[in-house]
């Protein structure tokens, strides 16, 4: 397969769910783990294509979504009260934290700007040395190594006004983290085909040896995920547990070397507090003492802080796998992308953005 249609192919995803109607005999709960993922099943409609018997539930694999409060209201508390020109992706920007989000402090005079790459916040720092420039580092796995190299490369230039705000979250431990839960209902994973490709396939292995449960390395379109999803089927049916690798044709096992080496040699691993999910053990990445000066947290002297809110935000819910966003009560009402109570209905990967921007699917 060559080209993006030949995954969106109608003979090849009607042929695996025939496959799946015909093999699946009795309920099972399957997280896909990744927020892409999620948007792709709504978005394609394969929720409503698949046997009732199989129940899709939402993971907590949007890092803008599990993105603390505290660590938003530092990153407004930086470019509002520190004069710092504070770098984001776009879709960080209406996140709300506890008081605002990054866009409306951006309309009260803060110096927010939207990049398409930490490069260009480094060479923003490079424009205006007079400045401080942060970046605010959000992402799994498949991000940090270019956020990483992005301080790597302001050290060789002598940039020492750049720093990042570092908000990386890794998906192994989340994953462990909802197995142990003694409330879960999941029977099997499909696990992020982009963070395998920079991290490889080998963490997993522990996680399906300790819990006995399927995981599936998983791509992004209709015919990845479909596939996906009968290789879970497969193995719950045979009733054994096996990580296999659907997105083959990007995913090596030992992923990739070069990343891993540049992530290392910045960051180290770090417990991390999820948005709604609360405190995981290294299950994040801190800057690490080689570049303290490129860490905005001690260059600015923040403090480890926790912040919530009493909104009523079913977020925690949704994120572990434990409601759908349609089941949330402000879902559409109190709660839209216009005015989110939480970070899934306004981040793009979000899982309750997907919900309201495609589906009626899966809604029933």
């Amino acid at each position: 397969m060559k080209y993006l249609s030949e995954f969106r192919d109608p003979e090849l995803v009607n042929g695996y769910l025939e496959a799946l109607h015909r093999m699946v005999t009795r309920p099972w709960t399957i997280m896909e783990i990744c927020g892409g993922q999620t948007h792709g099943l709504v978005k394609h409609g394969i929720l409503d294509l698949l046997p009732k018997e199989i129940n899709m539930v939402h993971g907590p694999g949007c890092p803008v979504c599990v993105t603390p409060l505290g660590l938003i209201d530092e990153a407004i508390h930086l470019a509002a009260d520190k004069g710092a020109i504070l770098c984001s992706f776009g879709d960080m920007l209406r996140v709300p934290g506890t008081q605002q989000s990054l866009l409306e402090a951006k309309a009260q005079g803060a110096d927010v700007r939207i990049v398409y790459s930490p490069l260009e916040a480094v060479q923003l720092a490079r424009k205006h040395p007079d400045r401080e420039v942060v970046f605010f580092a959000v992402g799994f796995e498949t991000t940090a190594p270019a956020n990483a190299l992005s301080v790597v490369h302001a050290h060789a230039l002598g940039a020492t006004n750049y720093s990042v705000l570092a908000s990386h979250v890794l998906v192994p431990p989340a994953m462990e983290a909802i197995l142990s839960d003694p409330e879960t209902t999941i029977d099997a994973f499909l696990a992020a085909g982009h963070v395998c490709t920079i991290m490889g396939m080998e963490e997993y292995e522990p996680i399906v040896e300790t819990f006995h449960v399927p995981i599936v390395v998983t791509g992004f379109e209709p015919v990845d995920l479909l596939q996906g999803i009968t290789m879970a089927v497969r193995q719950l049916e045979a009733g054994v547990a096996r990580l296999e690798n659907q997105y083959a044709r990007v995913v090596q096992r030992e992923g990739n070397l070069r990343a891993q080496d540049t992530i290392q040699q910045v960051f180290d691993v770090s417990d991390r507090e999820w948005r709604g999910i609360g405190t995981i053990p290294a299950s994040g990445y801190a800057v690490n003492p080689a570049y303290a000066a490129y860490d905005a947290r001690k260059k600015f002297h923040l403090a480890a802080t926790t912040a919530e809110t009493d909104n009523g935000c079913m977020a925690g819910s949704i994120l572990k796998g434990k409601m759908k966003p349609h089941q949330c009560p402000y879902f559409g009402k109190e709660c839209t992308p216009e005015k989110p109570m939480g970070a899934p209905m306004v981040s793009s990967e979000g899982a309750c953005a997907a919900y309201y921007h495609y589906a009626r699917v899966g809604m029933e």
